[in-house]
């Protein structure tokens, strides 16, 4: 029975999904009392608004969403994820869904037999994601439950991939487990302290899995949480990481990637369109003055290029329209108060699952203004620093056609930052971005990213 559970399924179909936070009950700790309060990210969200982001990761290039459920199974996500079926079965063709079950989000785990409800109702739907013909399921975490799968697999109407995010397991640990998965997600997708990203990691999942299981490798544009009430506080080091990271996907070619994530604002990485209600907003729990404002929508600009050069083997295409997008914080890393907040996600008061070494948060966020252009053709990009009084500008040579990425450090330069792109003595493309103040308001740091972008006419 394991050999046709586990069965050896590979795709050579790379497919690109947005991790998309459906709702969540965190556990939110007051002294000694522990009690659930539900952020349901899309609680409000209507047919309308699942077709209108469904339309924006389509016209970005993007496959699918991975939906992530956190229990109770209730009827407000129910009513979302049919919410998310339908809406998907009324945009354009090949847009597919697929279920990542969350094991940490509530503090409480998954009933196997709600599980099996939800697979049961919804896998066999022909919008599900479907490799091979066997229905995608992932985790984020449940190493505590692994012993369910086997009955759980064998009480759905379909066959399945089991692709789950054990990553606490390491890959040692998710290779003693083969015999009851198709493959693993990996949530190593940031540097450790003040590095910059690499691919050992996924080298050894990759290892790990060996060649007849599925890998499916994460990317994420950046990581900033603030939350004491849930337990965490901290930032990893975002800085270049998407454009490096979609480079070392081009090279090592996995069979899935996920993207973290659409829509989770309280760890500051969505790349989605900033929806106010899905904010987290309780009290000690409160990502609201870090993400108003903060839009990240421009990051997607770039997806058509880096997913078509991913599923083309590691060619690059040709850039059929010439961008900019550029990104920054708003203030010095080390300027204002960190306010507990700690370098990786290292012992703290507040971190309740601290696994890291302490590095300061200054030294993990570098103090750079990080640009990425498409360009058909050698260009000159200029950085410029409108403060007050002083205006200082500093010019980059694009050595080449296609995707360059640079950036400029701003130091002790403030005001606004334009970013405008030259060829021929003509400004082809240009954006001007908030000013960057020598102190952050209200004295707090916030280390979330601005980002910005234009597209040559």
């Amino acid at each position: 029975m394991l050999g046709h559970i586990a069965s050896t399924l590979k795709s050579h179909d790379k497919s690109v999904f947005a991790h998309v936070i459906v709702s969540l009950q965190f556990p939110l700790v007051k002294l000694l009392l522990t009690v659930l309060t539900e952020v349901a990210v899309f609680i409000s969200y209507t047919l309308e608004l699942w077709q209108r982001d469904i339309a924006l990761a389509q016209e970005a290039g993007i496959d699918g969403f991975v939906l992530n459920i956190s229990p109770p199974y209730d009827d407000t996500t129910r009513t979302q994820i049919s919410n998310a079926f339908e809406a998907a079965s009324t945009t354009r063709l090949g847009f597919s869904l697929f279920f990542s079950f969350d094991y940490l989000g509530s503090g409480i785990t998954w009933l196997l037999n709600d599980v099996i409800e939800v697979l049961g109702a919804f896998c066999t739907n022909p919008i599900y994601y479907k490799l091979k013909g066997a229905a995608v399921v992932s985790t984020f975490e449940g190493t505590r439950n692994t012993d369910d799968w086997p009955r759980i697999r064998r009480s759905i109407p379909s066959e399945t991939c089991f692709v789950p995010d054990w990553t606490s397991l390491g890959p040692a640990g998710v290779a003693s487990k083969l015999e009851i998965i198709d493959g693993a997600f990996s949530w190593d997708m940031w540097p450790d302290g003040a590095n910059e990203i690499t691919s050992h990691s996924d080298r050894a999942w990759k290892d790990a899995l060996g060649p007849t299981k599925t890998f499916m490798m994460g990317v994420s544009p950046w990581f900033y949480t603030r939350l004491p009430a849930y337990g965490k506080a901290w930032v990893w080091r975002g800085d270049s990481t998407w454009h490096t990271r979609w480079q070392q996907i081009a090279e090592l070619q996995p069979s899935l990637v996920q993207i973290v994530s659409w829509n989770d604002y309280g760890e500051s990485h969505y790349i989605g369109p900033i929806h106010e209600e899905g904010i987290p907003s309780a009290t000690g729990a409160d990502a609201r003055p870090y993400v108003k404002n903060m839009p990240h929508d421009c990051w997607r600009m770039l997806l058509p290029f880096y997913i078509a050069q991913y599923k083309n083997g590691g060619i690059p295409p040709p850039i059929e329209k010439e961008i900019l997008v550029f990104w920054y914080r708003l203030s010095p890393a080390a300027a204002g108060c960190n306010s507990g907040l700690t370098g990786n996600n290292a012992p703290s008061d507040i971190n309740l699952s601290a696994h890291q070494e302490f590095v300061p948060p200054h030294e993990v966020c570098e103090d750079r203004v990080f640009v990425t252009v498409l360009l058909q053709a050698v260009a000159t990009a200029k950085v410029k620093f409108e403060g007050e009084g002083v205006q200082n500008s500093t010019a980059y040579q694009v050595p080449t056609a296609g995707a360059s990425h640079f950036s400029v450090p701003f130091k002790e330069n403030l005001g606004p930052v334009t970013v405008q792109v030259m060829r021929n003595d003509q400004v082809i493309m240009y954006s001007t971005g908030p000013e960057i103040t020598k102190y952050p308001p209200g004295g707090i740091t916030n280390y979330n990213a601005w980002v910005g972008g234009a597209s040559a006419s």
